[in-house]
Parts: C-alpha cells; structure tokens; sequence
C-alpha cells in the first residue's frame, strides 16, 4: 500500500528450471489416463481443415471448374506446340501464338459455320412469317389444317388475356439469357488467357518441379505424366472418331431424306456428341424435331436411326474405340461417366455435369496409370518391372597423334 493505493500486480513469475511447463504437465495427464490426446488433437484437426477446405473449393467451384478445363486444353494442344518446335520455331512464345491462333480460327469457323445457317432461316422465318399468319387464318396450307383441326384461334381468343401477361413475363427470362451469354463471353475470355499462361509456364514449372526431386524419381514421375498426356490424347482421338462417324450418319440420312441444311445438323450431332453416352441424345432431339418440320416421314425415319446409332455408339462404339485408344477397361468407361456426371452436376449444375462428363474418361486413364504405377513401385522387389538403363557415358576422345590402343 503506498499512499492509500493498492500496487498493481506484477508479471507472473517465470517457472523455476526443474518445474515442468503446462503442456508438458497436460501431456503427462493424458498419458497417466491413457488418453491419445495428441492423437485426437491431430484428428480433430485434419477433420476441421479438409471440412474448411471442401467449404473453400465449392466456394470457389467457377473457378476450379474453368482451371480444370484450362488443362484440359493445355494437354491438348501442348503436343503441337512441342511439334512446332520440333520441327522449325525455335521460341516456345511463337509456337504458343501459333497453336492459339489456329484455334480461335479453328473456334471461328465453327462459329461462322452454325451462324450463317441460322442468321439464313431466320430470315427466311421472318420473310415468310405473314404468309403464315395469312394461312393459318384462312386455313390453307398445312398451318392451316392444324389451326382448324385443334381450334387453335378459339383457344387464343379465350384465353388472350392470360398470353398477354405470359408475353409481358417473357422480359425477365430474355434479360436472364443476356446476363447468361455475357458470363459466358466473359467465361471464354478467362479460359483463353488461362490456356495461353499454362502452355507458356507449363514446362518451367514442371521442371521446376522435377529439379526438387531426385534424378530417380523425378524420371519416374516424367514417365507417369507422359503415361497421362497419352491417355488424355488417345481419349480425344476415340471421341473424336466417334464424333466424326455419328456427324457422317446424320449427315448421310438427312441428304437421302432430302431435310434442309444437312450439313448443319451434322456439325451440330458431331460437336455435341463428344459428350459421352448421352450427347446422341442431346443432338438427336432438336435434329428429329426439326426433320418433323419437313415431313413426319423424315422425322419418323431420323428418330428410328437415331435410336439404333445411340444404342450402337453406346455400347458398341465408345467402349470398343476408348478401350483401344485411352486403354481403359469398358466397365471403367461406362463407371466414370456416370459418377463424373453425377458429381459434376452436383458441384456446378448442368454446365459442370457436362464438363465433369467430358473429363471423366480421360480422368480414369490417368487414375489407372497412377494406381499401375503405385502398385508396381509397392510389389515385392522380384515383381517390379526393371526401369529402362541408364544411357551409356559418351566416349572420350583420344588425344592426337595417339591411337585407342597407343598406350598399350
């Protein structure tokens, strides 16, 4: 007490050197209790990071979605780049800008090549839009047949006023479908410059990488990413052959049966069907519609085939073609299909479902490189497959005016 106040408390005092710390008197509780608490601790804090991780990547699932597709397309165009140096351009920057050009005229055209068709009948649609209006309500033509048959004028006279507020809420979806186009323009955008940056640093990081690892196992994982590059490429190959034959069965029944713009709709089915098992489906439905519109016998006829290709491309054809050209096991193909759709959706709606699908064949090769690998490198030392020898030293030259056999 110093002038009716009290002191202050001053720090604790510090532990004398034989007295042991709280943690360890902690540690010494739990051990006397037989008590893992450093087990559980570890536990609880493993379960809290991958919960707070898994929080994190569905946060950022956009993002991770637009990575994963960027190195899809990396492994797909990073053996013409290396062909490009191979053969004559010697900077890696030039072969990039290149390979990107050939693809966004590669991506043009097919942008002009579904365009000009579609630009072409709407404008005809909009040409022959009166023409129509004047049939249907003089009842001529088949327009005509329809509206009479159905009662299709009674039924919009009854109910005008209900079409009218249906018409007056079409602005909200239309505004939605522009927001909808601009995410993906913007979308678009990202993946270009992300496919750009991974081909240029791409090999810098891998090296960097490697030169981490020792000589040894940085030449086995060499050979495990080149084991996955080859799968990922021989899965584009198959589905690009299968593509290209259900585009050539499209194209081929549309021209016999005489249906507008077959090559159109061949380019359509070509390009949807990269999608595995159910991108037919999702092709062949505007198709048959629209060769209804031209005759129900040519809709009646397009469904039939179709149905017998989906069935054929399905069972047949992909399992067949993948197991040949990504060398995976057909119950495999089929398994990772149906479980990448199914996550993929779950993670990002229909856009992921379809990427997740896409990916998902090519996804399981490299799985299965990785698990042969695993399993070789953890086998018994008599079942390992002996990796390849060692290159042999370059000779030395001997000095002149001396033979090999000189000092003999």
């Amino acid at each position: 007490m110093t002038g009716g106040g009290t002191v202050p408390p001053g720090p604790a005092p510090a532990p004398e050197a034989g007295e042991p710390t709280r943690h360890a008197r902690v540690m010494e509780a739990a051990r006397r209790r037989n008590v893992p608490l450093a087990t559980i601790v570890v536990t609880v804090a493993v379960v809290v990071a991958a919960y707070l991780a898994g929080k994190l990547l569905y946060r950022l699932r956009e993002v991770v979605i637009l990575f994963v597709v960027a190195g899809f397309v990396t492994v797909l165009l990073n053996p013409l780049v290396e062909a490009l140096i191979r053969w004559k351009v010697r900077r890696r920057g030039v072969a990039v800008a290149v390979v990107t050009l050939w693809a966004l005229l590669v991506f043009a055209g097919l942008a002009v090549l579904f365009g000009y068709p579609l630009v072409n009948g709407i404008t005809h649609l909009a040409d022959r839009l009166p023409k129509y209006i004047t049939q249907a309500e003089h009842g001529r033509g088949w327009i005509g047949h329809i509206v009479r048959k159905y009662h299709i004028l009674n039924w919009i006279k009854r109910n005008s006023p209900k079409l009218v507020n249906y018409a007056k809420g079409l602005s909200k979806p239309a505004l939605s479908v522009g927001k909808g186009a601009l995410s993906l323009l913007f979308a678009l955008a990202t993946l270009f410059v992300l496919v750009v940056l991974m081909l240029l640093e791409a090999p810098r990081m891998r090296d960097g990488v490697l030169r981490l690892m020792s000589a040894e196992r940085g030449a086995r994982y060499a050979r495990v990413g080149r084991e996955v590059r080859r799968a990922v490429s021989g899965y584009m190959l198959g589905d690009f052959i299968t593509s290209l034959i259900a585009g050539l069965v499209v194209f081929i029944t549309l021209v016999v049966l005489g249906v507008p713009f077959p090559f159109l709709w061949a380019l359509w089915v070509a390009l949807v069907d990269f999608l595995p098992l159910v991108g037919g489906a999702l092709a062949g439905i505007p198709t048959v519609l629209f060769a209804f519109t031209h005759s129900i016998t040519a809709g009646i006829v397009t469904a039939v085939v179709f149905l017998a290709y989906t069935q054929i491309e399905n069972h047949i054809l992909n399992p067949v073609v993948m197991s040949r050209t990504v060398r995976v096991n057909p119950l495999l193909v089929f398994l990772a299909v149906l479980v990448g759709a199914e996550i993929g959706s779950w993670i990002g709606g229909l856009f992921g479902g379809f990427v997740a699908a896409l990916l998902a064949i090519p996804t399981a090769g490299a799985i299965q490189v990785l698990v042969r690998e695993v399993w070789r490198s953890t086998g018994p030392p008599d079942a390992r497959v002996p990796a390849p020898p060692a290159p042999a030293p370059p000779p030395v030259p001997a000095d002149s005016g001396t033979s090999a056999t000189g000092g003999r």
